[in-house]
């Protein structure tokens, strides 16, 4: 039996829920399993449909730590059991089981300078487990310099899931919102400072002047939405820039699918950095390129100059000018094909089989 121990975790939504949602059901396909998350509200409907264990634990949140540390610690003093899998370091910070331990990293949670206390406390843990599951090359590379020992970190990419069939009324929807306009735009991400928004918006201003009927599509919702709409509002882009908020998934994809390119030129910002970009993946199976940022793990996500393109995101000039190539004789066309098809590489079905050649 393996211990997948997350503090997030289904029904909960969010990116960190949905990869320890798909490692748990891939994993129950090939091994016996038992999940210790977090308590979330309305679990039980979810819970009785899954076809493996799963512990809710709550109370406060250290409290919540320790009570989850000792039932895991009963577990595996009690039973067979071949590892525990964290989804992060703090996750298995307080086990005192002796079982092999695997603890997945994501990039910003590690990203804290050598020899601080933060540093510390994530180098007793990762450096005392079997395997270091690095989400990509970039976080490979981040752990490597705060000091966790290189030969523990292997990377396994996230997975994901088979896109369901779109639906034509949210596809009629989109067509009927969208009408004329021309090249198309979108980024879904939450509104914060690592995701550059802003410098997107900035070169939109400019791509204007080629392209008047341009618009760029805005999902999701974070602490950054106020001050992006006020710079939409100087530059005078209303009419360039559409936001969208709490749609439907149906809604979602039909407004990546009907778009020509998918823009997240992230950047690091304090701590903060993207260490993989699921979202270029998502997107790419819908047959759009992205644009991606070079500081972070978006290389691992898109070929350079293939599926799409790598830029400075602190550099507009650079931002300006991959979209414009991109839009140039539809250049988005080609690498769409090209993203679509490398895209099935990162199907859970693929990338299950990384975990089992680690596991067995």
């Amino acid at each position: 039996m393996y211990l997948i121990v997350t503090r997030a975790f289904p029904p909960e939504l969010g990116g960190m829920q949905s990869l320890m949602w798909g490692l748990a059901r891939e994993m129950s396909k090939n091994f016996l399993i038992k999940v210790f998350a977090d308590y979330y509200e309305n679990h039980k409907e979810f819970d009785e449909k899954v076809n493996f264990s799963i512990e809710r634990i709550g109370g406060f949140k250290f409290l919540r730590k320790i009570r989850k540390a000792q039932l895991i610690d009963e577990v595996s003093r009690e039973n067979k059991i071949n590892g525990i899998i964290g989804d992060h370091w703090k996750s298995l910070e307080l086990l005192k089981s002796n079982k092999k331990k695997f603890c997945l990293i994501h990039g910003k949670e590690i990203n804290h300078p050598k020899g601080s206390r933060l540093n510390n406390r994530i180098l007793k843990v990762l450096n005392n487990v079997e395997k270091v599951i690095a989400n990509s090359q970039y976080t490979k590379n981040l752990a490597i310099q705060i000091g966790v020992n290189e030969q523990k970190i292997i990377v396994i990419n996230p997975g994901i899931d088979q896109i369901k069939e779109l639906d034509k009324k949210s596809i009629d929807k989109v067509e009927s919102l969208l009408k004329v306009k021309t090249p198309r735009l979108i980024t879904v991400s939450r509104f914060d400072k690592r995701k550059n928004h802003e410098k997107v918006i900035m070169a939109i201003k400019n791509l204007k002047q080629i392209y008047p009927d341009i618009v760029y599509i805005c999902i999701g919702h974070g602490d950054q939405e106020e001050n992006i709409k006020k710079l939409v509002k100087e530059l005078g882009l209303e009419a360039q820039v559409m936001f969208f908020k709490d749609i439907s998934e149906n809604l979602k994809n039909a407004l990546v699918f009907k778009s020509n390119i998918f823009v997240m030129p992230s950047i690091e910002y304090k701590t903060s950095v993207e260490g993989f970009g699921i979202a270029y993946i998502e997107a790419a199976q819908l047959g759009i390129p992205s644009l991606g940022g070079k500081d972070g793990g978006a290389v691992d996500a898109i070929q350079h100059d293939k599926t799409g393109l790598i830029c400075d995101g602190n550099n507009l000039d650079e931002i300006y000018s991959s979209l414009n190539l991109m839009l140039e004789n539809k250049k988005f066309i080609e690498f769409g094909k090209n993203a679509k098809l490398n895209s099935n590489k990162f199907l859970w079905s693929n990338i299950i089989e990384n975990y089992k050649e680690l596991l067995m």
